[in-house]
């Protein structure tokens, strides 16, 4: 069977074409991401701007045609934070509607953490049972996923979203270019507070897995790709002073400067130092001293439970 899911995130909208393949792993057919900013200004206003409709009706219009190219047989569509807080998320469901034919869901924080946690192991070694801590820091909001993958589905041990995400905490506390030493304390401070709740890692040497634009960018950075490649970085560990010198290096440089960066999409240049601070803040809370890095989510959760 081919599917193909979608993600329509605060920053970024994702699409997965993929089908299982005999050996039943899970293969991708084709992949694409858009950086839209569906969220922008969302923390401010509570409602999506007519800007980022546009921006993100344009990027569905592609997609569908991907869709219908590759001839997928079922397709899912989610949509994650700024759906959650804004006013006019009908307004995407409608070109949901209009343009694939199915019906968006809009899920909760927790269902969210599910689906990244099932998508973020999909192509990494880890065995049965095994516990891991999973990641996600997306624009509106950071989830934390602490669970196994066993033969019946995914058991999660812990599952939370916070309200701090990469577009999010920028907007808020940051205005000056480059960012101030005072506004990026400010926003590890921030996140700091949110993760208080979050348990600890489940064994001393688990190595917790982070996944979304932020943390695979950084890591394309560190490996100095010269352009994004989200095969290169699938499994890459990374480890938390590299972590640190990554964001700090970012943060030391103009805006126009960042965007230069090669492995940096430059629609992602002006949020990812904060987006980088939230990163430092949950591996400093996990006393974690590497990550690994898992260039899927949502959108395989999605496509591995449809094809089960």
């Amino acid at each position: 069977m081919r599917v193909a899911t979608v993600d329509i995130g605060t920053n970024t909208v994702l699409l997965l074409v993929a089908e299982r393949a005999p050996d039943g792993r899970l293969d991708a057919v084709e992949e694409h991401a858009t950086i839209t900013r569906l969220g922008e200004g969302v923390d401010r206003t509570r409602q999506l701007s007519a800007a980022a409709l546009g921006r993100t009706r344009t990027c569905l219009e592609a997609y569908a045609r991907v869709v219908e190219r590759l001839g997928a047989e079922r397709v899912a569509v989610v949509g994650t934070s700024a759906m959650r807080d804004a006013a006019r998320a009908d307004v995407v469901l409608s070109m949901v509607r209009t343009l694939f034919g199915v019906d968006a869901r809009v899920i909760h924080g927790r269902e969210e953490a599910r689906l990244a946690f099932r998508g973020a192991l999909s192509g990494l070694s880890l065995q049965e049972r095994e516990c891991a801590a999973v990641f996600d820091v997306g624009g509106g909001s950071t989830e934390v996923v602490i669970g196994r993958l066993e033969a019946d589905g995914v058991h999660l041990d812990f599952a939370q979203s916070f309200d701090v995400g990469s577009v999010r905490l920028t907007e808020r506390l940051v205005t000056n270019d480059p960012p101030t030493h005072h506004e990026m304390i400010a926003v590890l401070r921030a996140a700091r507070i949110e993760f208080e709740s979050v348990p600890p890692l489940p064994a001393a040497s688990a190595i917790p897995i982070g996944i979304a634009g932020t943390v695979t960018t950084l890591a394309a950075v560190s490996m100095a790709l010269a352009a994004f490649d989200g095969r290169a970085v699938h499994g890459h560990v990374m480890r938390t002073d590299e972590v640190r010198r990554v964001v700090g290096e970012l943060a030391s440089v103009p805006l126009e400067e960042r965007k230069r960066r090669g492995g940096l999409d430059p629609l992602r240049a002006d949020v990812i130092v904060g987006g980088g601070q939230i990163v430092l803040a949950l591996l400093e809370h996990w006393s974690a001293r590497e990550l690994r890095v898992s260039d899927r989510g949502v959108r395989w959760g999605l496509a591995e439970e449809m094809c089960d």
